[in-house]
């Protein structure tokens, strides 16, 4: 296993830390209803997808 050869200090480690980070998800606009919902997934609000419609989802079940 590689082992570092020099101490890596701070400075160049949070400079190389500030990159790894986690982006927010890229929501997409649903044809039929036109509110936000993730790609290539049923809308959560209307349960279309490609022009067809779904079964209602049961997690919308559980919340009424």
């Amino acid at each position: 296993m590689a082992l570092p050869k020099y101490k890596m200090s701070k400075s160049n480690t949070r400079t190389r830390r500030a990159n790894w980070k986690a982006k927010a998800p890229e929501l997409g606009v649903c044809p039929s209803c036109g509110k936000a919902r993730p790609a290539h997934t049923i809308c959560p609000h209307c349960g279309f997808y490609k022009g067809r419609q779904f079964s209602p989802r049961r997690r919308a079940k559980k919340e009424e």
